[in-house]
């Protein structure tokens, strides 16, 4: 439940070891397992947020460096840069040489005629980003995707959580209705998962058994969306009107909204044409959203009976869990989900033996079971998780517009941003600040494991906020924080409960997000 920039490749996979006849020396057997939380839930206590005092900066103020150019023709020409000509990391990489700093202005995506003021300050480094999450100094409201907002006809007329700044009151009361969703199904998720992704196994070994390899990420989409769907509404999607279009009709209406942000491989002057220029109409989707909107108003009853009681109409409350569950949970595990299995597969079969053994011996120890805290015995397991996240963020652009005169700190230098300016981050390059990280651009395993490791947790900040704090009614924290890395590390327990090791073809990008899924 956040967002971002982020592309979700095709994965091949092989299991050269799965479900062998005669078990390798290092397989652990495991008998078939159940799944339980008799724990208490995951959803963070309402809280109001808390903000350090500032001090007085000791580092050389310094003027922010870059420009706009020219109206018109300097947005035009950032944004031919960051999708055609250079692409997105090369254009943030020539500009901080080109500054020699890692804050710099710039303009973003996507620029006339869609966007009236593409201008920003640029935040590139693990120091300054966090100024982001900070409501105090920066206002969220219609934020979400960035220098633009889609349409309200794509949510039903209503600006829904994810584009509400805490101070509006519609904030608080939205935010608490998606706790109570997930605290009010906890006891589902473990068995859904593990019965959802079990299919999706068995859906891969089946193609493997046909033609050497399997699509991850085709067979991922349907898995997730059942398992949203059977976990947090109790609702089978195949034995509904809905059937098996659910991930179709999500994708197509993710596109539309996110369509100036995309990058489509199509010839330039076609993207420029198509997406770039203009918005996509909502008329032309509007079938397709009203078959998700009667599915979750069908399947929601107890939640919208809930939404009433805390005084939102239950349309607006319909509106806002199928953004919750299509745009910011389906949309991150359709990207984070990939991902990780692409980092995990390719760091090979001796992490994959130590992950194997890891896990299978504590759900021996812990009864066969797998449970939320089965899941806190297993560091190597819980650090891969942390990794994923830090090295390929789900959510890679971060958008905050000053409250008031403010000095940014990066680790060379102070900057004097004035009240009303929009700040962006750019995450990837945040969470791989090689100031913070040791070996930033590689994925190390055991990176988070220990007192050392758990220490730089603070600087995982997929969520919209530091991995140390948790989502309350007055951040912008995801919701669903805890809910995604539950799910995350029951895939790879599911993952490694069934096989030693695994390898990974990454294809060609079929489609390439420029922001979004989780955040609140």
């Amino acid at each position: 439940m956040a967002l971002s920039s982020v592309a979700f490749p095709p994965l091949q996979l092989q299991f050269p070891s799965q479900r062998s006849s005669k078990p390798s020396s290092n397989r652990i057997i495991v008998r078939p397992i159940t799944a339980s939380i008799s724990e208490k839930s995951s959803v963070p206590p309402l809280r109001p947020a808390t903000v350090a005092p500032t001090e007085p900066t000791k580092l050389p103020v310094r003027k922010i460096p870059g420009n706009y150019g020219l109206p018109f023709i300097g947005p035009i020409k950032d944004r031919h840069d960051y999708f055609y000509n250079q692409g997105r990391d090369e254009y943030f990489k020539s500009r901080i040489q080109k500054y020699q700093s890692t804050v710099f202005r710039a303009n973003m995506p996507p620029g006339p005629f869609i966007s009236p003021n593409p201008n920003v300050v640029v935040l590139l480094d693990g120091k300054s980003f966090p100024v982001l999450f900070d409501v105090t100094k920066v206002e969220k409201k219609d934020l979400f995707t960035g220098t633009y907002m889609p349409s309200t006809e794509f949510t039903g007329g209503y600006r829904v959580l994810s584009y509400l700044d805490p101070s509006e009151p519609s904030h608080g009361k939205l935010k608490r209705l998606m706790f109570f969703l997930l605290q009010s199904r906890r006891d589902s998720v473990i068995p859904e998962f593990h019965g959802s992704f079990t299919e999706l196994f068995k859906k891969l070994e089946s193609e493997i058994a046909s033609n050497g390899k399997a699509s991850f990420s085709e067979a991922n989409e349907q898995a997730a969306f059942n398992f949203l769907a059977r976990s947090l509404y109790g609702t089978n999607p195949a034995e509904t009107k809905l059937g098996l279009d659910g991930p179709k009709l999500i994708g197509k209406w993710v596109l539309f909204q996110l369509g100036p942000l995309l990058s489509l491989g199509l010839p330039k002057l076609a993207e420029e044409l198509l997406i770039h220029t203009f918005p996509l109409p909502p008329f032309l989707i509007k079938k397709d959203y009203q078959r998700l909107y009667d599915f979750f108003y069908d399947s929601s009853t107890s939640v919208l009976d809930e939404a009433e009681k805390m005084g939102i109409l239950r349309d607006e409350a319909c509106h806002n869990l199928l953004f919750a569950t299509c745009f910011n949970s389906f949309g991150g595990m359709k990207l984070l989900f990939p991902n990780m299995i692409k980092w995990i597969g390719r760091a090979g079969v001796k992490l994959h033996t130590q992950l194997a053994q890891e896990i299978r011996s504590t759900v021996r120890s812990n009864g066969g079971k797998v449970t939320m805290a089965a899941m806190e015995q297993m560091p190597l397991m819980k650090s891969v998780v942390y990794e994923s996240l830090r090295i390929e963020p789900p959510v890679s652009l971060q958008y905050g517009k000053a409250k008031r005169d403010l000095v940014i700190e990066s680790h060379d230098a102070a900057f004097e941003v004035k009240e009303g300016e929009m700040l962006f981050g750019y995450q990837p390059f945040a969470t791989k600040d090689p100031k913070i990280f040791d070996r930033a651009e590689e994925f190390v395993a055991d990176r988070f494991v220990g007192e050392e490791g758990e220490k730089l947790l603070r600087h995982v900040l997929w969520s919209n906020g530091p991995e140390t704090d948790g989502p309350t009614i007055g951040n912008k924290q995801c919701a669903g924080k805890n809910f995604v890395v539950l799910v995350s590390r029951l895939l790879v327990v599911d993952l490694f409960l069934q096989y030693d090791s695994f390898d990974v073809v990454v294809g060609l990008l079929e489609l390439e997000f420029a922001e979004i899924p989780f955040g609140n």
